[in-house]
């Protein structure tokens, strides 16, 4: 069934073209993903599908008793409201209707058997209600509403912050959060990874994957997009091009497409080369004979229609990390470092024994939860930041370069080629706009503010700054934030084909697949080394997780069964022997008995608790995992809240068995 259609979409802005007769279909309970480069017009085609922007040309449709749900990169709230109020703004219908049905109630006991037949008449308008309550997730709701704050990374203690006080970042996540709970039957997503963590971004890849509804979404998360769609729309050159998989499928054809493209092209190319060679040979003859077969060549070469030259060739990103001189075999040393910020009881350790050893050559990613210190850890090494305690030493003939996310080292008052020229002098104008050109700074984009630049416009600017320094280690934080794509794809190939060093923060999976030669999780008590990428260090963390589970099980199964030890502790010494009476020794040990088969029933009784509690787990892991629940998002939310419930109350109960020990 078809629930949205578009025919011969169109946008003009003034002379600039952004979309051109763009025509498709969405059936419903597909997953769409809207793809393309900075500017493609990605945001004006969700805009005209909601409805929000009206189109110059063509129409769009959307069955009828659709409901649409959008999350715009910008989200829209009452700045006075506090966080739960927000939400609450969601289910209003449902306190309404239970104060009706308590009036009812009320009422009913009020008239008693003064009026049957209005009675009856306010027990069926009850039933009515209550029905209605049930099935629309009345009794759910508000574990649903703390489930998904939950997944949001808002706790109980953010429920009454004001919306005016929240960050981007949490607004953002609001904004989704809202609009998961209002269950649209279709939902337009605008970036919805911006400014989640891994954790998050796992949770949201499941809830999308059993969502009923229809989706279409627009990112720049390729990894997000293979778990979450099942069909790619790339919006290039003003046009749709519609490829019937996931991102990677895209991918894949895409480049087996533009290839296809070049080669056609460059073949088109050599036969108008060939067949001008010829009428020019056919002329410098002047025969009479020549001259006519010159001039029928020139008609059917006039007349063949000529492509354009690809524009994957014309308008993709030129990078090319070059090192002006190779370092030592050592990069980096690192033994002990801490960070500490603040003093005394206002003191906060960010981390604490992190050991480095970096070789050259390697491409290391470091990973870790928000806030942990990485960018921190990033300024120890470049010399920004001293560590608290620790020993640190850089390698022989390192060279360092420095990519930072926020793009604080460009000066916003310079235009784009001042910028680069303030630093390298030697290159003239007509060299800088030619390097600049490599990385889509043409015309007169040259002499723009760095300030009026879109973030991806600096990240493209910093990104050649970064080049042309020519350094031998790369540090490089967050450096795919902001930049589309196609950019992304270059710049890993750039990274790729790096014979120097490489130190990374990045939260985007897809690149932590492809680049790192392994993978460093910083956590409060130092580094984990995993010798691989992403999907790698993935699977260990499970392992982990497993193992250690099934190591405290087996602990708790050998101290159960192991006979109690006496260690002597309560037992006097000999003097305080000698000074009481036998009678005295027997009511101590009558005592001493009595607390040690208290303790060994509370033991018991824990241990027992403990056993019920990994059944519950077990089973509601199960339950989690069950086809039929998963496309049920209200059982699947309070079997999560559950699941979460139980495993924090097992925790609980294995720190209160280990005190007894």
């Amino acid at each position: 069934m078809i629930i949205l259609s578009a025919k011969d979409l169109t946008k003009v802005y003034g002379t600039d073209v952004i979309l051109e007769n763009v025509s498709f279909h969405i059936n419903k309970g597909e997953r769409v993903g809207i793809v393309g480069l900075n500017g493609a017009g990605k945001t004006t085609l969700l805009r005209m599908l909601t409805g929000e922007l009206a189109s110059d040309g063509g129409e769009c449709y959307i069955s009828g008793d659709t409901r649409i749900g959008y999350l715009k990169q910008d989200g829209e709230f009452n700045s006075e409201n506090t966080l739960i109020e927000e939400i609450e703004n969601i289910f209003t219908d449902f306190p309404r209707m239970e104060k009706e049905m308590a009036d009812i109630l009320k009422e009913v006991e009020a008239l008693g058997d003064s009026d049957a037949d209005k009675s009856t008449r306010l027990l069926e308008r009850y039933d009515h209600i209550h029905e209605d309550y049930r099935n629309r997730g009345g009794y759910s709701y508000k574990s649903e509403m703390t489930g998904v704050l939950s997944s949001m990374a808002f706790g109980e203690d953010t429920y009454n912050k004001k919306i005016s006080t929240l960050s981007g970042g949490e607004k953002t996540r609001l904004a989704l959060a809202c609009l998961l709970l209002k269950k649209p039957d279709l939902l337009f997503l605008d970036e919805p990874t911006n400014h989640l963590d891994i954790g998050t971004l796992k949770w949201l890849e499941q809830y999308l994957k059993n969502y009923s509804g229809t989706i279409v979404l627009v990112s720049h998360d390729r990894y997000f997009l293979d778990q979450t769609v099942n069909r790619i729309f790339e919006i290039e050159n003003h046009r749709l091009n519609i490829y019937e998989g996931n991102y990677s499928f895209y991918a894949s054809e895409r480049r087996a497409r533009r290839e296809a493209e070049l080669r056609r092209y460059e073949k088109q190319q050599t036969e108008v080369k060939r067949q001008e060679e010829m009428i020019r040979r056919f002329k410098e003859r002047g025969t009479e004979k020549l001259a006519k077969r010159a001039a029928s060549r020139e008609k059917r070469l006039s007349a063949m229609e000529l492509m354009d030259r690809p524009d994957s060739v014309k308008s993709r990103l030129k990078l090319n990390f070059k090192e002006n001189f190779q370092s030592g075999k050592d990069v980096i040393y690192a033994e002990n470092l801490s960070k500490t910020f603040g003093y005394g009881s206002r003191s906060r350790q960010l981390f604490e024994g992190v050991n480095l050893d970096i070789k050259r050559g390697e491409r290391i990613c470091i990973v870790g939860a928000n806030g942990i210190g990485k960018t921190t850890l990033l300024k120890m090494l470049l010399g920004q930041l001293e560590p608290t305690s620790g020993r640190l030493k850089i390698g022989h003939n390192v060279q360092m370069g420095y990519y930072d996310q926020g793009q604080q080292l460009l000066n916003n008052e310079s235009t784009v080629i001042d910028e680069i020229h303030d630093e390298y002098r030697l290159y003239s104008e007509p060299e800088l706009r030619s390097i600049l050109g490599r990385f889509m700074f043409r015309g007169e984009s040259v002499f723009l503010k760095v300030g009026s630049l879109s973030g991806g416009e600096k990240a493209r600017l910093s990104l050649l700054k970064l080049m042309m320094s020519g350094a031998n280690l790369l540090i490089l934080d967050e450096p795919t934030n902001h930049l589309d794509i196609e950019s992304k794809e270059v710049f890993e190939e750039s990274l790729l084909d790096f014979p120097g060093t490489c130190i990374i923060v990045s939260h985007d999976r897809y690149f932590l697949n492809r680049v790192p030669t392994r993978i460093l999780e910083l956590t409060s008590d130092g580094i984990v080394n995993y010798l691989g990428r992403y999907d790698y260090y993935v699977e260990k963390k499970q392992e982990q997780v497993r193992s250690g589970r099934e190591y405290i099980k087996s602990l708790a199964r050998e101290t159960a069964s192991s006979p109690a030890s006496d260690d002597g502790g309560d037992t006097p010494d000999n003097s305080q022997k000698a000074a009481v009476s036998s009678a005295e020794e027997r009511r101590l040990k009558k005592e001493r008995e009595a607390e040690e088969r208290r303790a060994a029933r509370a033991k018991a009784k824990l241990e027992e608790e403990i056993g019920e509690l990994e059944e519950k787990i077990a089973d509601l892991e199960n339950q989690l995992s069950l086809p039929e629940n998963m496309t049920d998002h209200v059982k699947l939310s309070r079997l999560s809240s559950q699941l979460s419930e139980s495993k924090n109350a097992l925790d609980e109960k294995y720190e209160k068995w280990m005190e007894m020990e």
